[in-house]
């Protein structure tokens, strides 16, 4: 309730704020027509505006989660401004002669420590952390270029044209001081903010500079005698206003992320402001203050390039250990052990890469934070182990690798390295699964090794009975099995086939788990087929013929279910295309059709053919052959015939038939 009231307040006096200023707009341009009128906006809105501002940004700060600190010294600032225009207006407005320095230039001083104290709190509040090194003096630089700037401009006639005793003296040399200091803390905070904006920060800085060059303005024309009001007073008021509509909008914490253009590009403008100043003063005399401002903010510039250069120097110095160091765990990466592989030659080694089985689910369950101290402590754990002659090394992830200079121990260093890598909690179990390789017996160069050691390692993952493909495959076929007992021989013959095929073929390893997967699951889809139609003695009709065609699609959304089974359920969908394209479901022909569900579907055909149908008796072992001889290269893949051929042909797989 009372943040709604407050809002109301707030919204209403806001509103009252921006009409005072538009009227002291329409005052300026085409007249009021009543004088009264324009008497009484020219003694009054002075005052009134700075009050109004207070009403609105205190009823905004207390119930928002806005800085309060910093917006309510700024609050507190345009209090002590009104006040001395409020004095202004009711004592001293017909004052003759007019007392200098008065109470009400006591007060108007007492706007700026509030008003800038306030203004440094709220660019904490709006910068998450503290800025460093390079941010600091891009806020040096551009405050101490501003500041250059007004100082020449408009210091030097002001302090010429003052005079009188020395309170006098200092007052009117305080106000454009203190001026210059607010827009310089303004443009600093915009700098540690890494030179972003928002409304809220960009009304609030506008307001400010608004402020700062009407009251500038006034000092220089009160100094050479040209004062008349009118667009002076207008921006004071003008100013309270954006001020006020600054506290309305939303605010934002940034974090100090500097864009490449933006982190040269103002600190050389504000450089060359500097510079520019240095120069002018060549051909014009300007007020020491501004010569001082200027070759500060020069030499601030100088600063930062050398900083920025020293920080570069050390970047490339380190470049040399990040670029081969893992920065998490301190082991050698990716890039160090292409190179310790490289310089290997012909000599003896033993690559063993390994993979961490259950990482996912704790970094999942714990978060990332938790996830990389495991990994940290691994591998640590694991460059203990790693005895004289055996380098570890973290490629990436929760893949790491031990490259041991012999190879006769090559079980011994990966048993060693995989128990390293395994850990042990309350509901977590983190173990590895690992693949060898030697050189040169297994590989000659390190690409090649290294994938070889990843074949072994992915068919060892995958291979478990505790891995998820394996139990979800598992799953997966207990259910079609209790749909049809009978298809358990099938499978299983269709399976052992089409993996000894696959070895013939010389498929890597991880491909040929994947084909016994398939094997096993590509009449899953049958489960959505009816009894009546699978197991019908006669001819199927035509649309229970498209009910059929149906099962490779179902059968590869049911197993595409399991992450972990992606790859086989594109096997299982294509099981049934045809090499010369009349298959189903999407009629790909040849080299379009997966090598694994090639395979499977001659595999599967064969097993059919020598088994016992509703719809017909099976058939000997050399009509099946010559059945798959006949329709090599129509509905199965030659070389996949011959392979088959070869491997039904084999005396140990005649004496099993």
């Amino acid at each position: 309730m009372l943040a709604r009231l407050s809002n109301q307040v707030a919204g209403l006096t806001l509103a009252a704020l921006v009409f005072l200023a538009c009227l002291n707009v329409v005052r300026l341009t085409v007249g009021m027509p009543v004088e009264i009128v324009d008497d009484l906006l020219f003694r009054w809105m002075s005052p009134l505006a700075p009050a109004l501002a207070v009403v609105v940004i205190v009823a905004r700060t207390i119930t928002s989660d806005r800085p309060s600190k910093g917006w309510l010294l700024i609050a507190a600032g345009q209090a002590f401004w009104s006040g001395g225009a409020f004095y202004y207006a009711i004592v001293l407005w017909y004052a003759d002669p007019m007392p200098f320095p008065s109470l009400a230039d006591a007060s108007w001083l007492a706007f700026y420590p509030p008003t800038l104290a306030g203004v440094v709190l709220l660019i904490r509040a709006r910068v998450a952390g503290r800025g460093d090194t390079v941010s600091l003096l891009d806020a040096t630089i551009g405050g101490l270029a501003i500041s250059a700037a007004g100082a020449a401009l408009a210091f030097g006639p002001i302090v010429d044209a003052t005079g009188g005793s020395t309170l006098a003296i200092a007052t009117n040399l305080a106000f454009p001081l203190a001026d210059l200091a607010i827009v310089a803390v303004m443009v600093g905070g915009l700098a540690m903010s890494g030179w972003r904006l928002g409304r809220c920060w960009t009304l609030l800085g506008a307001g400010f500079v608004l402020f700062a060059v009407s009251d500038t303005t006034y000092l220089f024309q009160i100094a050479n005698g040209t004062y008349t009001g009118g667009l002076v007073e207008a921006g004071w008021v003008c100013s309270c206003a954006v001020v006020a509509l600054a506290v309305w909008q939303p605010w934002t914490v940034t974090r100090v992320r500097v864009q490449a253009w933006s982190a040269f590009v103002f600190p050389a403008a504000f450089g060359a402001i500097g510079l520019s100043v240095l120069v002018y003063a060549t051909f014009r005399e300007v007020h020491l203050l501004a010569l001082v401002l200027a070759t500060a903010c020069v030499v601030a510039v100088i600063g930062r390039m050398s900083l920025i250069f020293q920080q570069n120097l050390r970047m490339i110095r380190a470049s040399g250990i990040e670029a081969s160091t893992d920065a998490l765990t301190g082991l050698g990466n990716r890039r160090q052990l292409l190179a310790d592989l490289d310089a290997i030659g012909e000599t003896q080694a033993t690559l063993v890469l390994l993979d961490l089985d259950g990482f996912k689910i704790y970094n999942d369950t714990y978060g990332h934070p938790a996830g990389d101290a495991l990994l940290a402590r691994l591998g640590h754990r694991l460059a203990a182990t790693a005895g004289q002659g055996v380098a570890a090394y973290r490629l990436g992830g929760d893949e790491f690798c031990v490259l041991a200079h012999d190879s006769d121990r090559a079980q011994e260093h990966a048993r060693t390295a995989s128990e390293a890598l395994c850990e042990h909690g309350d509901g977590f179990e983190i173990t590895s699964s690992y693949g060898t390789a030697t050189m040169p017996k297994d590989a000659h160069d390190a690409g090649e090794a290294l994938r070889i050691a990843d074949q072994r390692m992915y068919t060892q993952k995958h291979g478990r009975e505790s891995s998820a493909g394996r139990q979800s495959k598992n799953v997966l076929l207990s259910a079609l099995v209790e749909r049809n007992p009978g298809l358990v021989h099938h499978l299983t013959d269709v399976a052992e086939l089409a993996v000894d095929v696959a070895r013939l073929l010389e498929l890597p390893e991880h491909e040929i788990e994947q084909v016994r997967h398939a094997a096993e699951l590509h009449d899953v889809g049958k489960v959505a087929i009816p009894d009546a139609i699978l197991q019908k003695k006669g001819p199927l009709t035509d649309e229970e013929w498209r009910f059929v065609h149906e099962h490779t699609l179902i059968g590869a959304r049911i197993i595409s279910a399991a992450p972990a089974l992606s790859h086989v359920a594109k096997l299982v969908r294509s099981s049934h295309e045809r090499w010369d394209g009349t298959g189903y479901p999407d009629r790909l022909t040849a080299d379009e059709v997966p090598i694994g569900s090639r395979i499977v579907s001659a595999c599967d055909a064969f097993a059919a053919m020598v088994t016992n149908r509703p719809y017909r008796e099976a058939v000997e072992l050399p009509e099946a052959l010559e059945e798959l001889a006949r329709c090599a290269g129509t509905q199965f893949d030659p070389a996949v015939v011959t392979a088959l051929t070869a491997v039904l042909t084999t005396p140990a797989a005649q004496a099993a038939a």
